[in-house]
């Protein structure tokens, strides 16, 4: 397979990728970071959500890497729940206020040290969880005091492939991008 440079590796910066090479554990808000963070409601008052394929396929790469998955948000959604199912992540906690709390009782059981986590967030309810983790992640459109205290700033918006890069940052960190992309860039006939 020829050797592989993601675009973007540019901007990764040295802390950044060593905070990144640490991760075994991703959480990840709804509103704003997997979605535009617009809430659409159809006539009858239906909530509709739009997610990204693009974060859909890097969040697959990230549990096929041995990596966990989690999901915390503030909203109860069954759209949430059903794109959660699809992707086959089951570490799903709705209804959380209290990001920061909710992240603590999820690795509560497991063996992992807040270095090993990477949260990535948007707004003001997210901040202590980004900055109880390892790695902070956030997306250009998020509030400005969550930009200015991640560890990184994706360059694409939420909704818009912000999850997929902070997914092929973190494989990369781990040497681990080019053996996901490969199954897609084989020279084989």
């Amino acid at each position: 397979m020829p050797e592989l440079t993601p675009p973007l590796s540019p901007h990764w910066t040295d802390d950044v990728l060593t905070k990144a090479a640490a991760i075994k554990l991703v959480a990840f808000d709804v509103d704003g970071i997997m979605s535009d963070g617009k809430l659409y409601f159809s006539a009858s008052g239906d909530e509709l959500k739009t997610f990204n394929i693009l974060d859909g396929l890097g969040l697959k790469q990230l549990m096929n890497a041995g990596i966990t998955v989690a999901v915390i948000t503030g909203r109860r959604s069954p759209l949430t729940e059903k794109r959660m199912n699809d992707l086959g992540i089951t570490h799903l906690m709705q209804g959380r206020e209290d990001k920061k709390i909710a992240l603590q009782e999820l690795v509560a059981n497991m063996d992992i040290t807040p270095d090993q986590i990477a949260y990535m967030g948007d707004d003001l309810p997210d901040l202590p969880a980004l900055q109880f983790a390892g790695l902070g992640i956030t997306v250009p459109n998020g509030y400005w005091l969550v930009r200015q205290h991640a560890d990184y700033c994706t360059t694409m918006a939420g909704g818009s492939g912000a999850v997929r890069e902070a997914c092929d940052l973190i494989l990369w960190s781990q040497d681990r991008l080019a053996e996901t992309l490969e199954p897609y860039v084989s020279t084989q006939p």
